[in-house]
């Protein structure tokens, strides 16, 4: 039928996707000898009948063509399986190569997917029956003990898991073509997902990744890449290779085009006018992967179950599927689909052939009972140990963006079984489709790729994800269904804020408390101050979250819709909950008490303080651990402030006015009665936090001392200008450089008493600009600010603390343990060769963290050559946010849903609120907050735009409301306050 039509090669493959409903068959293709017994792939576009001369001798194979970096984009539990057999199947034919280990490990996953749990005589009996390799005999015992430890683990988990581990080798998905290079050596040519792979052997020796290729084109025998000019490159411009002849060659150029427009281009590219007289060359047809994911997340698709013959597991539901009111046609057998051919074709692994049944599956309540969905087991990849102690920052993902394409195989973030998450080559696109490839000279515009801005692989795939690519229609639908009072954005305020404290509160009750159980390190009388003080919070706030959740399903109509009316307000809610809540407050004032006791121990014990620095590693520990300690104290000032806007908003004659009032003044009298408290505690913490960032220094926090200001400034020495990071005290300077230790402190080089000290600007004695001389009683040293702002904000508050100082008795203790302050460390020299202008030496330096946080705000203000002050601190408590924004980045096209929580002036992303850890990070210090110009051709609402250097982020908000809400706290940590603006950090400022 297919050949009287003169039907092109892509009927064939959809009549095959669609036969096997087959959602994700782009990743696959038709593959077949031609005349001279060469395997070549069906092309979609050229008629049938002048690919295969002679079909009734051919035999046509449906194998996958399109190996994705990260098996976890394959959505369908039935492609998945389909990879597994192609895995299988390139195992049996030594065409996946890797070491003893892998290889048993791999088949371990084959035979728990085919027989189930391990049955040692079971096992035996199946291996002696079933060759998965060539002398499989010598690795049956390796085998054995790995399938062993799989117990549990269902079919579609054991395909997971292949994959996870075939993914991770060499010659995944490698197909390798003989060629020689000019010298005539011997090698072998491959393409993959991230660009042309050059093998000598079954080793790669070079990869020409796709953000360096320029143009690809053939020349009878001989393969020509040619790469984009790179001064730091050994590289010849144009590289050539000897292929066996033409149509070999022909055949290799055509599948690096394909696999360039299938993994790089963002919509298919539209086939270009066909010349009258010839044509030559080759273009790409189908869906791009990115198509392909958005496809599958609208979900217009039916769920299919299926049956594996070969597998003694009898109901399979899939990763993804939810259950369904409606049973679906399985479909029949493959080896039945060759009669509508005049030719014969099979799959090319012969479980597939027969993996369908010709029949109808009935998908019973007995068999749903019996076989537990994998999507509500744990994530095959959950639990595992995560290296690392921050979340990777924004930048880090920007970054390491502009590097990605010279990894070869991308790394996968634990991604959860059948979740969709994103490709770490479609993250940020921004592509102008200006047609495929379509001749033989086929050039590669830097406008069909992403312009390098792919993903870190430090980063979840939840930041590049396509799922949170939320469409501009479903936004207004979304905006249009809720209400759109100010009240009711407030009252919406208070639930995401909770939600974060919660989790908050959960580091401490949950975390904290389940990793003090496991390690004998804490006196009981400690841990019950600590657990007795938390408990009843988590317990009240848990409450309280649920309350005020039900009251906004309520006023959203979500729930009696016939008496919404009687619930827009939130005043009543929060009345009732802050009188309860002032029972709690012995445990409050308690806090103070636990962050004393806390340091104490951890400066008695050592085993104490290891502990606490190693959970301060956890991701789940995003800020440090002493800061939840004040979360408490914390919250009741975000109330407080809440109270002011709803009273602020409410007329007096509203229903919701009496009972906000009342609120208002119970949570300012709590608020009055802990403040001073509260203060203490800060400065405190403060001071017990740059302890852990400093070196060569005995004896910081001490009674009575206050900090005040801590950043970066150049210092003049012989050398000339030095960066230098200097900390101000009420009593004392201290200047320190960044060690290059394992620790990734800051050293302290010296320190200026304050006492009888004196300062004056000196811009025009040295010639350096925003420039200060700082005299002290033994020493004077000469500084220089990033900026005029930096210089002022560092005048003011040290001229302050000069006050201060002088109304002190004496002089500061002495400081250093080491040597005095004129005298270098050993190191010095070496710090100050680091280059350190440029945030490239930030994501270094990230890397470079263990056994330290290395994103906390010292190092922040260190590459950002900025400061911030006490008092921003101080602000930065009160102007805390959570919530959902869209994420757009500069250079992309689609807008991500993400969860963020700013707090400790830095953006933290999540998935979703439910999240237990943020999955990156955006450090806001030195940034500049604006509002989109009309040249950036955003033309959405309520955006806002990050930018710092080269880094621009686009964020949208859901109204007017949470926008201004969002610029208000942003604008905090991106504004920093000086000393006589702070009694009016709570007044807008313009942007």
């Amino acid at each position: 039928f297919f050949l009287q039509q003169r039907a092109p090669g892509k009927v064939l493959h959809d009549a095959v996707c669609n036969h096997l409903n087959l959602v994700e068959g782009d990743y696959f293709g038709l593959e077949f000898p031609d005349h001279k017994k060469m395997m070549v792939w069906l092309d979609l576009l050229k008629p049938i009948m002048k690919q295969i001369r002679r079909p009734k001798h051919v035999v046509v194979k449906f194998v996958v063509k399109f190996f994705p970096p990260d098996h976890a984009q394959l959505q369908e539990e039935l492609t998945r399986y389909l990879f597994a057999l192609q895995v299988k199947q390139d195992l049996a034919q030594g065409r996946l190569t890797c070491n003893d280990t892998s290889t048993a490990l791999l088949i371990s996953h084959i035979v728990q997917s085919e027989i189930g749990d391990f049955d040692e005589t079971v096992d035996r009996e199946h291996l002696a029956k079933n060759k998965y390799i060539p002398h499989q005999e010598a690795l049956e015992d390796k085998i054995m003990e790995f399938h062993r430890s799989h117990m549990g683990q269902t079919p579609a988990e054991s395909d997971f898991q292949l994959l996870e581990i075939a993914r991770r080798l060499e010659m995944y998905g490698i197909r390798l073509h003989p060629a020689k290079d000019r010298e005539g050596t011997k090698i072998n040519l491959a393409v993959a997902n991230t660009g042309i792979l050059v093998f000598q052997g079954h080793t790669k020796i070079n990869a020409f990744n796709w953000a360096k290729v320029r143009k690809l084109s053939f020349k009878r025998k001989r393969f020509l890449i040619k790469l984009r000019p790179d001064v730091n490159s050994s590289f010849q411009d144009t590289l050539e290779f000897l292929m066996a002849s033409r149509d070999f060659c022909k055949s290799f150029w055509k599948i690096c085009v394909e696999h360039h427009a299938f993994f790089r281009l963002f919509e298919e590219p539209k086939p270009k006018p066909k010349p009258v007289l010839f044509s030559r060359g080759s273009s790409f047809s189908g869906r791009t992967q990115k198509q392909v994911l958005d496809y599958v997340k609208e979900g217009g698709h039916k769920k299919v179950q299926f049956e594996r013959k070969h597998s003694k597991i009898h109901s399979i539901r899939s990763l993804t599927a939810q259950p369904s009111d409606q049973h679906t046609e399985v479909p029949k057998q493959v080896s039945d689909f060759s009669a509508h051919f005049p030719f014969n074709w099979e799959l090319r692994s012969p479980e597939l052939q027969s993996c369908r049944q010709g029949k109808e599956l009935k998908a019973s309540t007995e068999d749903t009972g019996q076989h537990k969905s994998p999507s509500m087991k744990k994530s095959p990849k959950e639990g595992r140990k995560v290296d690392g102690a921050v979340v990777s920052t924004v930048e880090e993902e920007e970054e390491a963006a502009k590097d990605r394409t010279q990894q070869n195989r991308p790394q996968s973030q634990q991604p959860s079984t059948g979740s969709l998450t994103g490709s770490p080559h479609l993250s940020e696109l921004s592509i102008n489709s200006q047609g495929g490839p379509s001749v033989a000279n086929m050039s590669l515009s830097p406008n069909l790729s992403p312009d390098a801005k792919q993903s870190s692989p430090l980063i979840s795939p939840l930041l590049t994800d396509p799922t949170c690519i939320r469409t501009d229609d479903e936004e207004e639908v979304k905006r249009k269904r809720f209400p759109t009072e100010k009240a009711y954005f407030i009252a919406k305020e208070v639930a995401t804020t909770e939600r974060t404290y919660l989790k908050d509160l959960e580091v401490i009750t949950s975390w904290f408390h389940s990793a003090v159980s496991k390690e004998d390190c804490m006196p009981e009388t400690l841990k019950n101050i600590i657990f007795s003080n938390f408990e009843p919070l988590h317990k009240f706030h848990t409450g309280f979250l649920k309350e005020i959740e039900q009251r906004l399903a309520l006023w959203e109509g979500r729930s009696n819709a016939h008496i919404k009316g009687d619930y827009q307000r939130i005043g009543d809610v929060m009345l009732k909950n802050i009188q309860s809540m002032k029972q709690l407050t012995m445990h409050l004032w308690k806090h103070n008490e636990i962050l004393m006791e806390l340091e104490n121990g951890i400066k008695n014990s050592r085993k104490l303080e290891t502990f606490c620095r190693d959970f301060e590693l956890q991701k789940v520990c995003y800020l440090p651990l002493n800061t939840f300690l004040l979360r408490p104290l914390h919250r009741l000032m975000h109330y407080k402030q809440i109270m002011e806007r709803l009273c602020k908003h409410y007329p007096p004659s509203h229903i919701d006015f009496r009972d906000s009032r009342a609120a208002l003044a119970e949570i300012s009298e709590m608020v009055a009665q802990l403040h001073g408290n509260m203060i203490k505690m800060e400065n405190f913490q403060k001071l017990h936090e740059l302890k852990k960032d400093l070196i060569g220094i005995d004896n910081l926090v001490i009674p009575g001392r206050e900090f005040i200001r801590l950043g970066s400034l150049s210092k003049l020495s012989g050398k000339g200008l030095q960066q230098r990071m200097f900390f101000l005290f009420n009593d004392i300077l201290l200047y320190t450089s960044r060690g290059l230790t394992a620790s990734n402190q800051f050293k302290v080089h010296g320190h200026l008493p304050l006492y009888g000290m004196t300062i004056e600007e000196t811009e025009e004695e040295w010639g350096v600009p925003h420039c200060l001389t700082l005299r002290g009683q033994h020493q004077s040293i000469v500084v220089a600010a990033s900026n005029r702002a930096e210089m002022d904000k560092w005048t003011e508050d040290i001229q302050m603390a000069i006050d201060l100082a002088e109304k002190c008795s004496g002089p500061a203790p002495e400081l250093l343990a080491s040597s005095p302050p004129d005298n270098k460390s050993p190191d010095e020299t070496t710090v100050d060769q680091e280059s350190e202008d440029d945030l490239s030496a930030s994501r270094t330096s990230l890397e470079r963290q263990s056994p330290h946080r290395g994103n906390t705000t010292v190092h922040v203000c260190w590459h950002r050559n900025t400061s911030v002050s006490m008092i921003d601190f101080s602000i930065a408590v009160e102007n805390q946010l959570s919530g959902n924004l869209l994420r757009k980045f500069k250079n992309s096209n689609g807008w991500q849903k993400l969860w963020v929580v700013f707090t400790n002036f830095c953006m933290f992303f999540y998935k979703s609120h439910q999240d237990n850890h943020p999955l990156a990070s955006l450090p806001l210090l030195g940034y500049s907050l604006t509002i989109p110009s009309e040249s950036e051709n955003i033309h959405k609402d309520y955006v806002f735009k990050l930018h710092f250097k080269s880094h621009v982020y686009y964020f949208r908000a859901e109204s007017e409301y949470t926008f201004e809400r969002w610029m208000e706290v942003i604008r905090s940590a991106t504004s920093s306050a000086s000393r006589t603006r702070a009694l009016s950090h709570k007044e807008p400022h313009a942007y």
